[in-house]
């Protein structure tokens, strides 16, 4: 507890959904929010006070950096209750699944509104593009810069949109699953807070998975290169396990690292080693029951379904390649025809149609993750 200047302990009030909670003190606060009732974005106000700010300010709960103030004065309009949040439960890696969906499809015009933000400038970018082919202008034809420079801007736009998506996606789910609503731009505006914070754990997260898959390419150069000596390749195999364990390990520590840099409103480095310790803890728990194997379970069903996505948008492609590649003897004449197939291939209105069904489905990864993320932490 907290006590004043007067030796009282101090007491909070927190609105949530347009509704108060409270009053209740740092001890209480605490198990609201460890039960995921409390978020650091949430509104809050001493029980003497009328001056409304943050739950990230109040002393002792968070313990870590605070979020921008956007602190203003309001009057009292609503009633105080002095009941606690709607809780979010532990759950079973089923209940994860079926919870999932169902927060999905409750909150779906919001995540959709989310996708939008990183889709329609892709999107944009590609119709651009395939008008522009339909014109035939040459390289030096000013639409054809134009375009290129239009495309480079959506590009941009859409990484810059993208730590506000994966700040939304956490910040809606737990809404949701408190039995909460929250309305698109009232999340919208939470989740621009979260910026800088989420911008610099993707550089460094995504930095760090595309230098893995670099170095996999790498060895898989120096196997082609040295495919007459045999020492070349034993030691290409070996570097490869090294990748392949080190790929593991850091997608293993970084599970969890959207949830603490939100939910927890941790800095960028608390947050990586708050998921490290999360996604390796359980050890007294089944093997399926611990965050790691939950984890990675989601991460592949996720990955199946996109891998099936892939194989059936580019079958056509597959096949004309495979018959190429058995066919062809030279490698150059078979890299020439493989280029020109991609080339006459056009736009695939197929291929086009499944990136956007993706893309629309890709929150119920980040919901999953944030219901994993909660009942993994009731379990520690």
């Amino acid at each position: 507890m907290i006590p004043d200047d007067q030796g009282v302990t101090e007491e909070w009030i927190l609105r949530v959904d347009g509704r108060e909670y409270g009053p209740a003190n740092i001890e209480t606060l605490r198990e609201w929010k460890a039960e995921g009732r409390v978020l650091p974005a949430n509104e809050a106000r001493r029980a003497d006070a009328e001056l409304w700010s943050l739950a990230a300010e109040i002393p002792g709960l968070f313990n870590i950096e605070a979020l921008p103030t956007v602190s203003v004065p309001r009057l009292i309009h609503s009633t105080s209750s002095g009941q606690a949040p709607s809780p979010l439960r532990p759950r079973g890696f089923g209940e994860i699944l079926t919870g999932t969906s169902r927060i999905y499809a409750t909150g779906f015009l919001q995540f959709f509104s989310l996708t939008l933000l990183v889709i329609l400038p892709s999107v944009c970018a590609q119709l651009t593009a395939m008008w522009m082919q339909t014109g035939r202008a040459s390289d030096a034809d000013p639409r054809v810069l134009a375009a290129g420079g239009f495309a480079f801007l959506m590009f941009i736009f859409s990484m810059a949109m993208w730590p506000v998506y994966v700040a939304g996606i956490q910040i809606i789910t737990t809404e949701i699953a408190a039995g909460r609503r929250i309305g698109f731009f009232a999340a919208l505006n939470d989740a621009v807070r979260f910026w800088p914070r989420i911008a610099a754990l993707c550089i460094f997260v995504y930095g760090v998975f595309f230098l893995l898959i670099v170095f996999a390419f790498l060895i898989a150069a120096m196997i082609v290169g040295g495919a007459s000596s045999v020492f070349v390749i034993l030691l290409a195999l070996a570097l490869l396990g090294v990748q392949v364990w080190m790929f593991g390990r850091f997608f293993v520590n970084v599970l969890f690292w959207q949830q603490f840099a939100v939910l927890e409103n941790a800095g960028v480095i608390d947050s990586l080693r708050e998921s490290r310790h999360l996604a390796r803890s359980g050890s007294e728990l089944s093997w399926f029951q611990r965050p790691l194997w939950r984890g990675v379970f989601i991460a592949s069903l996720w990955l199946a379904f996109v891998l099936a996505i892939a194989l059936v948008s580019e079958w056509t492609t597959l096949q004309h390649s495979l018959n190429e590649l058995m066919t062809t003897q030279d490698p150059q004449t078979l890299l020439q025809k493989l280029t020109e197939a991609q080339q006459a291939h056009g736009f695939d209105v197929l291929s086009f149609a499944l990136g956007i069904v993706q893309k629309i489905l890709q929150p119920l990864v980040g919901i999953a993750f944030v219901l994993l993320y909660f009942g993994s932490r009731k379990e520690r």
